[in-house]
């Protein structure tokens, strides 16, 4: 079976292009090639500022957290979903300079026969903690509070996510201008930043649907049927044979399989407010390798090819998913950030500073590629496994 195939017959897209066509054409705000929608500051109408909100979730990572839970009785994998959710909107709204007095309101949906108030009251508590946690590494998150609502006539299980709010002025922020010329600066998404409390896989939350079914095994179709969608053909549904509980050494410590594809999302938040501060006057771009994996940052460049050869070493977590699913290597670049999640794109000069900023966190961070002049936008990707090209 194809990948192409598998991804249809789950109802999920690498490319999620017919959400790119139902929003092509519709106002791209202020500044077309920015990372995130930028809005007039219609808070206050200042012409010097401007307004950002974003929304998102934990996709489908939820599901996979409810099966572990279930599996184990440990509650503390929701919080690594209440981080998922929020990081997928602080991490995106970073990449334009959006760093500091952010106010966050949630969205959580749940089946209340499935899902405890034990749950709800994690996710809750951790939102808090976290925004505790960012405010000592110098970044104001403002909660808002939210909707928590029974809804398990629509949810199977639960449902996360987070609106965010900022306010900035207009010259600070980053507008992607990426050029030929420009190397980039690639930070690692797996490994264990100085803020966090264990070791991190480096799964985001993007892929998760193709993961948790071609890694896990086929019982899980029978135990928990409603943590999948019942209209999947079977032969797509959990067809990978690990068992959440099964362990894989990584640097010497056994991880359970099903905890480490649940590694929530790091936050580069503390990293890029620094690199703001020293290297904004340098930065022509900043990509979250989001949905899209490796490929995400065509979206956002005009007739320059991007090369990445340079990687970091695929951490563990990908390695196994590869090998469990045989997915095609083009396709993992496209679905999985594959190791680094956040690019920063300036001038090699530069480099040295940008690295060393990250490594000051914990972080393992080196130049992956560079820019080249094109006729069109494209992505070129050299690794041991093949060269893939992409240009959407």
């Amino acid at each position: 079976m194809s990948d192409s195939s598998k991804y249809e017959r789950r109802g999920v897209s690498a490319t999620k292009s017919e959400v790119h066509a139902a929003i092509k054409g519709l106002d791209k705000g202020l500044y077309p090639k920015a990372f995130c929608k930028i809005l007039p500051d219609f808070s206050a109408g200042d012409p010097e500022y401007c307004n950002l909100m974003h929304a998102d979730t934990a996709g489908t990572k939820p599901s996979l957290a409810y099966m572990y839970w279930k599996e184990t009785g440990d509650l503390s994998v929701w919080e690594g979903i209440a981080q998922d959710a929020l990081v997928m909107n602080l991490d995106d709204m970073a990449c334009v300079g959006c760093v500091d007095d952010i106010i966050i309101s949630s969205t959580i949906g749940r089946n209340k026969g499935l899902v405890s108030g034990d749950v709800i009251k994690t996710i809750i508590q951790y939102t808090q903690r976290f925004a505790q946690e960012m405010e000592e590494l110098g970044v104001k998150l403002h909660l808002a509070g939210g909707e928590t609502a029974d809804v398990g006539d629509i949810v199977r299980t639960v449902d996360v996510g987070y609106t965010a709010f900022g306010r900035m002025r207009r010259d600070d922020l980053l507008v992607n201008h990426i050029q030929p010329g420009d190397v980039i600066v690639g930070y690692a998404s797996y490994g264990q930043a100085t803020y966090e409390t264990s070791y991190n896989g480096g799964m985001g939350s993007n892929g998760l649907t193709s993961a948790r079914h071609d890694v896990f095994d086929h019982g899980y179709a029978g135990q928990y049927p409603e943590s999948f969608d019942p209209s999947l053909p079977e032969d797509v549904v959990y067809i990978g044979g690990k068992k959440l509980t099964e362990t894989i050494d990584v640097d010497g410590e056994a991880i359970p399989i099903g905890k480490l594809v649940l590694s929530p999302t790091r936050t580069y938040l503390p990293l890029i407010k620094q690199l703001f501060t020293h290297l904004k006057a340098d930065m022509h771009g900043m990509i979250h390798c989001t949905g899209g994996g490796q490929t995400k940052v065509v979206k956002f460049i005009d007739n320059v090819k991007v090369i990445k050869d340079n990687f970091l070493p695929i951490p563990p977590l990908f390695n196994l998913i590869q090998s469990v699913s045989g997915t095609g290597w083009k396709e993992m670049y496209q679905v999985f950030n594959m190791g680094h999640r956040l690019e920063v794109y300036l001038p090699e000069d530069k480099a040295a500073e940008a690295i060393a900023l990250g490594e000051q966190f914990g972080i393992a961070a080196q130049v992956v590629g560079r820019v080249e002049a094109s006729d069109a936008p494209e992505v070129e990707i050299r690794t041991p496994h093949g060269t893939f090209n992409y240009n959407e």
